[in-house]
């Protein structure tokens, strides 16, 4: 189980939310997300993880300013590229309120620009930089949707996600929705894929987190 933290508290002992921050963040950054927290009085919640998604952003509303949560269960480099892409949402909203789409050229160029200057300080392992680099030329709504970034992450994380390029072809696996499929051909990043719940086909990502039916699997 993870706690849900709110950070953004100001206080005599700003030390204490920089400590909280740096468990979850690759060494050396705590303290410039945390400066940026306190920059823009943002609320920011460690969360509990969630399934269908990494971290969100909310603007002002009412009596509530700027609100950034992102899930407790990422390992550092995850993190880390979540906070950026929240913040770009603020940094945009700010400049813009509710006029652009929420991924559109103005967010993708301020999360460029705010994630380029951890590229050059070492933060991240060689194998996460170079999907990063590869990802910023034209980042997705959600670093999951890049493949190769998605499987740099992965070897990372405490408890390894099985992912749908890992299993074998014909393999069976269950999807988190509980619905059952039999891996057919890769076409591209998706493999056409049986339902045997409905008996249609679906197309389903490589890096798909999945649950092996097949016990004799040989993975990774």
């Amino acid at each position: 189980m993870f706690d849900a933290f709110l950070v953004l508290k100001v206080t005599d002992n700003n030390q204490h939310q920089i400590d909280v921050l740096a468990k979850y963040l690759p060494e050396g950054t705590a303290e410039g997300i945390w400066q940026f927290i306190v920059d823009k009085k943002v609320k920011f919640r460690i969360a509990k993880p969630r399934k269908s998604k990494l971290g969100d952003y909310r603007p002002p509303y009412g009596k509530h300013g700027h609100r950034i949560s992102v899930n407790a269960d990422l390992n550092p480099y995850a993190f880390l590229i979540t906070v950026v892409h929240e913040f770009a949402h603020l940094v945009v909203w700010e400049a813009h309120k509710n006029r652009k789409a929420p991924h559109g050229k103005e967010w993708k160029q301020t999360f460029r620009s705010m994630l380029t200057p951890y590229m050059s300080v070492n933060v991240f392992p060689e194998d996460v930089q170079t999907a990063v680099v590869n990802y910023i030329d034209n980042p997705a709504a959600s670093s999951c949707a890049d493949v190769d970034l998605s499987r740099a992450l992965n070897r990372y994380n405490k408890v390894r996600k099985i992912m749908l390029d890992d299993l074998p072809d014909g393999s069976s696996f269950k999807l988190k929705n509980n619905m059952v499929f039999e891996k057919g051909q890769k076409l591209r990043k998706r493999y056409k894929c049986l339902c045997l719940t409905n008996n249609k086909w679906y197309y389903v990502s490589g890096v798909a987190e999945v649950i092996p039916i097949d016990t004799q699997a040989k993975l990774f």
